[in-house]
């Protein structure tokens, strides 16, 4: 992009003008291939049309600093109508009167100049440091978003200059097997603390509860152990599904995952983006919804992990006779430090997940692998306020969804590094299959 930071920047208004022009050409490069065509998309309950995602992040922007901080006159009189998404229904966002690809891209870059344009020469509040990673917090989910729209479409790879791929993936463990590992109980903090330097509503704040002891998978479920459950009929089954899964699977003819087909001699392929790859033993498995999750784990005679067991899993660290664990809580499984490509599969570095078996150095106190980055996990949670919630500004993000939607932990591979960390909550309806979800389980 053409806009950048200026000289006179104070270092923390630098830092958030270079996250602010990051996340912004991250997202302009999702959408930098796309025809015009391409940009509207099919119309779908699960997705948003690329030309839609394009205009709102600009607006979200415009709304919470430039017009929230500055009490200034919209940029465009017409973008309340076209881009607030808490009264623009998902199935009215295909026949908004849109403005021109270049218009709408005049638009946001337009707010972007002056949102980084008023912090030139000054030190921000703190409550304008706020607003400003909640934009750039915002954008990146969006991005994140762009790769499941473009994967439901069947679109092609996201290009990607500015994330410079890898094309080397990290080393396997070839003598790492999936297995269990053993987590003490004892009273765990479930929940983020004042100290962080950003979190959302839902993760506030830190409460005491009491978790008993517990064996969960040292690794998400592989496509291998999937394939099993597949291959064994278990789609077909009446007894491994909830009432509301099974109506779910009958409804939509479910009878393998979403992106999943059979070649004429009956192997299985599944479709990443527009290319259809074979399956990959030791890769997790990916895109299943929360129904799925539940229906595997009753066949393999598992379940889901609570979230407060997710969360100690990730972020506690064991008492020296490993009965039971410290007060003290790891930001990520690893400890503190923030993610790096040694430790976590992330930021869209491998364009794709990678083998449960890598990543060693990212590994939890208790020796959970992967935690952070590569799939989404389901928990078998319903997304709830915690005890003493209060409401953010942003109050349409979390509290319309309480009690509706249920919850995954630990990022994926295409989530932005600088979003995720142990106590972040995502949330999504149960059905949901197109996202980047896969789930871990735990020992009956």
């Amino acid at each position: 992009m053409a806009t950048q930071a200026s000289a006179t920047l104070t270092h923390t208004a630098k830092q958030l003008v270079e996250q602010l022009i990051d996340t912004r050409t991250r997202e302009l490069e999702l959408l930098s291939d796309l025809t015009d065509e391409q940009m509207l998309g099919s119309k779908m309950r699960i997705i948003e049309p690329p030309l839609w995602e394009m205009g709102h992040v600009g607006w979200f922007q415009e709304h919470w600093i430039l017009r929230n901080l500055d009490k200034a006159d919209p940029v465009r009189r017409d973008a309340d109508s076209l881009y607030d998404s808490f009264n623009i229904p998902n199935a009215e966002r295909w026949d908004l009167a849109f403005l021109t690809r270049q218009e709408t891209l005049d638009y946001i870059t337009a707010v972007l100049k002056r949102c980084i344009q008023r912090l030139d020469g000054k030190e921000p509040t703190s409550e304008e440091v706020y607003f400003y990673r909640l934009v750039i917090n915002h954008e990146d989910m969006h991005s994140e978003t762009l790769h499941h729209i473009r994967q439901t479409l069947g679109y092609s790879c996201p290009p990607y200059p500015s994330a410079q791929p890898k094309s080397d993936l990290p080393p396997i463990d070839l003598d790492f097997e999936p297995h269990d590992v053993d987590v003490p109980g004892g009273t765990f903090q479930l929940g983020a603390s004042p100290d962080m330097p950003f979190v959302v509503d839902n993760e506030k704040w830190a409460h005491p509860i009491n978790v008993a002891p517990f064996r969960i998978s040292a690794v998400p479920v592989t496509q291998m152990e999937y394939q099993a459950f597949v291959d064994a009929g278990g789609y077909l089954q009446r007894e491994f599904w909830s009432d509301e899964g099974w109506a779910w699977r009958q409804e939509n003819g479910v009878e393998h995952p979403v992106f999943w087909q059979k070649d004429t001699v009956g192997d299985w392929y599944r479709r990443h983006f527009d290319t259809l790859v074979p399956l990959e033993p030791y890769l997790p498995m990916v895109h299943v919804n929360w129904y799925e999750a539940n229906a595997f784990c009753a066949w393999a005679g598992r379940r889901l992990p609570t979230e407060a067991e997710w969360e100690m899993a990730a972020s506690a660290e064991p008492t020296a006779d490993g009965r039971g664990i410290l007060r003290r809580k790891r930001r990520f499984p690893w400890g503190d430090d923030p993610p790096s490509p040694e430790r976590a599969n992330l930021d869209s570095i491998a364009l794709d997940c990678i083998d449960v078996r890598a990543l060693a150095a990212g590994d939890s106190a208790f020796g959970c692998r992967q935690m952070i980055g590569n799939v989404w996990e389901w928990t078998a949670d319903t997304f709830m306020a915690y005890p003493g919630f209060e409401i953010d500004p942003y109050d349409t993000y979390s509290a319309p969804s309480f009690g509706r939607q249920k919850v995954l932990r630990g990022g994926c591979w295409a989530t932005r590094s600088r979003v995720i960390r142990n106590t972040w909550r995502n949330f999504y309806t149960p059905d949901r299959n197109n996202i980047f979800g896969g789930f871990r389980t735990c020992a009956v």
